[in-house]
């Protein structure tokens, strides 16, 4: 016991930053999980992930967007990475304190918590249109062919390009605006955390395609986005993805019965 209150007496600040971070992105998954394992729904093996949309149709909204959040938290914040490593390398400078770092995390959670309604509101709808299925998979051929090309030809756009540059280069983008104390650091969270939005929203999106809670599609979403933010591999990813995704529109609407 002495030992492990040593050990916790000499944790750095930045060290249970770190701590609190990933315990976050942890819990988050957790909370998915847990979600899975008293859902009425499970089906174990195949119906394990699919069973934790419970089905928006009966579902209220409020469970629908706590669903959402646990998705945003789970697959957002490890994109996070880099930017919050950038500003906690700079206290080793004296310029940050761990308070700050709190407050930057704050700001980009921040949008997206505010994003996360729009999820359950898009996906109560297009289940109520008979669109979506209680997996919150696509049941159109079109709606998935649309989803897809919004996400392709949006990889290929200048937006794209200037929110990824931003997200790209972390310390720059601190520089720029660097000004001591929390307010700014929450204020440049909040701001990385619409260039993140900028930068991923089309991509979330796609979840409608193969399900809002496919563990595949989450776990290969969450790679890719993380590694497109990344300077040297992200620049060969971005456009060749936005190619594919185009791609599988055009046969998807081919695959579409119209007869």
């Amino acid at each position: 016991m002495h030992g492990l209150a040593k050990r916790t007496r000499s944790l750095n600040p930045a060290g249970v930053v770190w701590l609190a971070f990933f315990a976050s992105v942890v819990a988050a998954w957790a909370g998915l999980f847990a979600m899975v394992a008293t859902s009425p729904f499970v089906d174990v093996p195949s119906g394990l992930w699919g069973a934790l949309c419970i089905g928006a149709a009966s579902a209220d909204l409020a469970s629908l967007f706590a669903m959402w959040l646990l998705m945003a938290a789970a697959m957002m914040l490890p994109t996070f990475v880099p930017a919050l490593r950038t500003f906690l390398n700079l206290g080793t400078a004296g310029a940050t304190q761990a308070v700050d770092a709190v407050a930057l995390v704050a700001g980009y959670a921040l949008v997206w918590i505010a994003g996360a309604p729009i999820g359950a509101l898009g996906q109560l709808a297009l289940t109520q249109a008979g669109l979506v299925a209680p997996d919150g998979s696509s049941l159109s051929f079109l709606l998935s062919s649309a989803l897809l090309l919004m996400a392709g030809a949006y990889q290929l756009t200048h937006l794209k390009a200037a929110c990824l540059a931003r997200c790209r280069m972390p310390l720059t983008f601190f520089m720029e605006r660097w000004a001591p104390g929390s307010a700014r650091a929450f204020r440049m969270g909040l701001e990385l955390g619409v260039l993140c939005f900028g930068c991923c929203s089309a991509l979330m999106a796609l979840a409608f395609v193969g399900g809002t809670m496919n563990l595949l599609w989450m776990g290969a979403a969450t790679l890719f986005m993380v590694m497109e933010k990344l300077p040297d591999l992200g620049r060969i990813l971005t456009r060749p993805a936005g190619y594919l995704l185009v791609t599988a529109a055009g046969a998807t609407a081919l695959a579409a019965p119209f007869f």
